[in-house]
């Protein structure tokens, strides 16, 4: 879990015993009168069952209401709103509970995925109703192997139930390549962006040219190669700025970059503000009553509310 100075009265809604865990949302911190993001170092999952507002993900706001559920992936910055009335059940898990075949072809591993489905008719009947059985098992069981089975399985369920809710998303123009090539891309670039924003790093480790990674960035993203790693580069800045006290020299350092001045070059192309300015409008939009957006110039993506 990334360090960071803010102390909270409750806990974060933690996996249990077996990796899996269920609690609400007003019974943890992240429903407390501190609305500062933070990052979890394992999956949630958020059904809202009361009250209207407003969670971010990685600074996209998506708004909820009964029936809305979402999905935060480990690392990802995410901030409830502190509006009255909200209230959602939490499910949490360790990143590694779950073989792969217990939730073949669930977009279950730690790369940014869909993040928000409004829930209807019987989808919304079917998810409620095993997230509920998932929450009463957890509260029943609080050891052994066979119950520990139990919980997995219940979790696997919730998840395939979600996996048959998602389209097909960015990929569908894409060829089937164009698409096992960007994964390729994608996972590679979650553990090499601290250490290497060339294109061509990531392309010789996939076995393929720099024309071909862009191609298929383009196929799925429409973005080049390039502006893909840049984007992961700047969203980690931002996720480091906004959920820790480091200072702006370290996670420079921890970016790749030699020098501050180069960090803080990138970073203001990138976002629009310069590392401290971004960190400052953060500061003033957690104090600020109702919550304004996270710095004026950087482009939020807002959530549909349907």
């Amino acid at each position: 879990m990334v360090a960071s100075g803010r102390t909270r009265a409750r806990s974060a809604p933690a996996p249990l015993w077996a990796g899996v865990g269920t609690s609400t949302l007003s019974e943890t911190d992240l429903a407390a009168g501190d609305p500062a993001p933070r990052r979890l170092p394992y999956h949630l999952l958020a059904l809202t069952t009361a009250g209207h507002g407003t969670v971010e993900i990685d600074f996209a706001a998506h708004a909820c209401r009964p029936g809305t559920l979402l999905w935060v992936r480990p690392g990802q910055a995410v901030r409830f709103g502190a509006e009255p009335g909200l209230d959602a059940t939490l499910i949490t898990w360790n990143r590694d509970v779950l073989s792969a075949a217990e939730i073949t072809g669930v977009p279950v591993d730690d790369l940014p995925g869909p993040a928000r489905w409004q829930l209807a008719g019987e989808d919304e009947d079917a998810v409620i109703t095993e997230v509920a059985q998932l929450g009463v098992d957890c509260a029943r069981h609080t050891s052994g192997p066979v119950a520990a089975g139990l919980l997995r399985h219940q979790l696997a369920v919730v998840l395939l139930r979600i996996a048959l809710l998602t389209g097909d998303g960015d990929a569908a123009g894409a060829s089937t390549s164009e698409a096992r090539t960007f994964a390729r891309f994608r996972r590679d670039l979650e553990a090499g962006h601290p250490r290497s924003r060339r294109v061509e790093d990531y392309a010789a480790r996939i076995g393929c040219s720099v024309r071909t990674l862009t191609r298929a960035s383009l196929a799925i993203t429409g973005r080049t190669a390039k502006q893909v790693v840049d984007d992961r580069v700047a969203l980690e800045a931002r996720r480091l700025l906004a959920c820790t006290d480091l200072s702006v020299a370290e996670i420079g350092r921890r970016l790749g970059f030699g020098e501050p001045t180069n960090f803080g070059r990138f970073f203001h192309r990138e976002v629009g503000l310069s590392p401290g300015a971004f960190r400052a409008e953060l500061g003033v939009r957690t104090g600020a009553e109702g919550g304004a957006e996270l710095g004026r110039r950087v482009p939020v993506q807002r959530g549909a509310a349907d």
